[in-house]
């Protein structure tokens, strides 16, 4: 009920009494689980991120070679912030956090900020582990989401096409993650 409100009435239209309502409880009951609207957000992020962050868990864990585990997890991602559900709750994000800089970051500690420590974690082993070059494992990470999300999430989150079909998730997965080799093949 929550999310929802979120989505539909934007953060500022958002009310903890709104929420209550929808909920059919009161406003007390509400705010001894949650002291305050940005705690009532971040929880809503979490349960729709916590997840999510299990099934890339398992994907980077799988022992796949480092090429395969590395799409799946890109295709796992993208598949995710493409989806209806993310688009409109990133466009959220963009929309408020210049009015209320707390959202913005909790939604970034909450959403990218975790699934990106996830991916740095497991380049670091890799790396010390002699399948990557060393380097900075959360540049790295960074740069590997951010090829990800440079094509058809940016056309979404600007209305430019609907969705982005398995086909084309795929084919950006499979060239982030070909560029991102290249650039961090080990040194012989």
């Amino acid at each position: 009920m929550a999310e929802r409100s979120f989505l539909e009435n934007g953060y500022a239209g958002t009310t903890m009494s709104a929420i209550a309502a929808l909920l059919g409880g009161s406003k007390a009951t509400l705010w001894s689980y949650f002291s305050s609207k940005e705690l009532l957000f971040a929880a809503v992020l979490d349960r729709a991120t916590d997840g999510f962050r299990q099934e890339l868990s398992l994907i980077l864990k799988s022992g796949a070679p480092m090429a395969r585990a590395l799409t799946g997890f890109c295709r796992q991602y993208l598949t995710k912030v493409t989806s209806p559900e993310a688009v409109a709750l990133h466009r959220l994000v963009m929309g408020e956090a210049g009015r209320f800089p707390d959202m913005g970051c909790i939604f970034f500690e909450r959403a990218p900020g975790r699934t990106r420590q996830l991916l740095s974690d497991f380049l670091a082993q890799a790396m010390a582990q002699g399948q990557l070059r060393r380097a900075d494992p959360d540049a790295a990470a960074t740069e590997l989401t951010g090829m990800c999300l440079a094509g058809s999430h940016m056309q979404l989150l600007l209305g430019m096409i609907e969705q982005a079909s398995a086909r084309v998730i795929e084919a950006v997965a499979r060239r982030a993650v070909g560029t991102f080799l290249r650039a961090y093949a080990p040194q012989e």
